[in-house]
């Protein structure tokens, strides 16, 4: 399903964290010219301190400017939502500022969540499933994908929204988590989780770039199933870290924070197949235990 005319003159990604860094690098190793946007001078020396030209942009902002566009050029975005409420203001205000520029712009890949699908009672979910998110994150989110795709409309310019759950990889554990000893479910109460690895997603945001839709969602996920016990689980024992507490949901709502607690109430297995028929990802980490061996122990890693 990929299209080897879409060539383009430069990319920009809106929110250049730890993925927008590898989408960039893979970009420039291609001699694409790469702009990051990001909210603070210390990312702002990170992305210099890698070669990835950067500016300072506060979608925070309602008159935040944005460097000029080449043309063709494709826009990732990949910033977070606000910290609260239901809609996103940030996407309104970037898109604000990208009319001035949308000529310029022939696609927009947008990294959104799985969450969107709210509570599936851990059923597997394609595509076409309607959104019911319950959680005000995913109401963001799923608000962010409609201000994308109404704009997209407007301005005819393409619009790819990569539906993720966990990501994981260098950097991306939860490490410190189970060393503090916070309890887990029990394994027979624990939701089905869905993971990708940072890399194989980063592949994944470039594969994007080419299908040839003008229009389409895709579910990210490296298609193993397991639930979010076995995951701390399976870390604890891959790093040698003793495995943290199970405990039941009523001990479960007095020690385990409320963020995590909305996350353990919803169960989805995601169908990734359209994502491996269409974007044809190579992932180089196709289950957990092989994605680990990208993962050093002795880094500082972070929830």
């Amino acid at each position: 399903m990929s299209s080897k005319n879409l060539n383009y003159a430069g990319v920009c990604i809106a929110g250049c964290g730890d993925i927008g860094q590898r989408v960039a690098q893979l970009w420039l190793a291609r001699s694409v010219p790469v702009i990051g946007l990001v909210v603070s001078e210390d990312s702002l020396s990170r992305l210099s301190a890698h070669h990835i030209p950067a500016q300072l942009s506060d979608f925070n902002d309602p008159t935040v400017d944005l460097p000029t566009l080449s043309k063709p050029s494709l826009i990732y975005y990949f910033a977070p939502p606000p910290p609260s409420g239901i809609e996103d203001t940030r996407v309104a205000h970037f898109l604000q500022a990208l009319s001035r520029q949308a000529d310029k712009v022939t696609r927009i890949v947008a990294i959104s969540t799985t969450g969107v699908y709210g509570d599936c009672a851990g059923e597997r979910v394609q595509e076409t499933r309607p959104p019911a998110p319950q959680a005000d994150r995913a109401r963001r989110r799923l608000d962010m994908e409609t201000q994308l795709r109404n704009w997209c409309d407007e301005h005819q310019v393409a619009l790819i929204i990569l539906r993720v759950g966990g990501i994981y990889g260098p950097g991306r554990l939860p490490l410190q988590r189970i060393k503090e000893g916070v309890p887990v479910l029990y394994p027979e109460l624990a939701p089905s989780t869905n993971r990708i690895h940072a890399d194989d997603l980063a592949d994944i945001c470039v594969a994007a770039a080419h299908v040839d839709h003008a229009f389409r969602i895709y579910n990210i996920s490296d298609g193993s199933e397991s639930n979010m016990t076995e995951y701390f689980f399976t870390l604890a024992d891959y790093f040698h870290l003793p495995r943290p507490p199970a405990v039941g949901w009523e001990e479960a709502e007095q020690s385990i924070s409320k963020g995590m607690l909305s996350y353990l109430r919803e169960s989805r297995r995601v169908d990734n197949t359209r994502m491996l028929n269409e974007l044809m990802p190579n992932l180089r980490y196709p289950n957990l235990l092989a994605g680990l061996a990208s993962c050093r122990a002795d880094e500082s890693e972070t929830d």
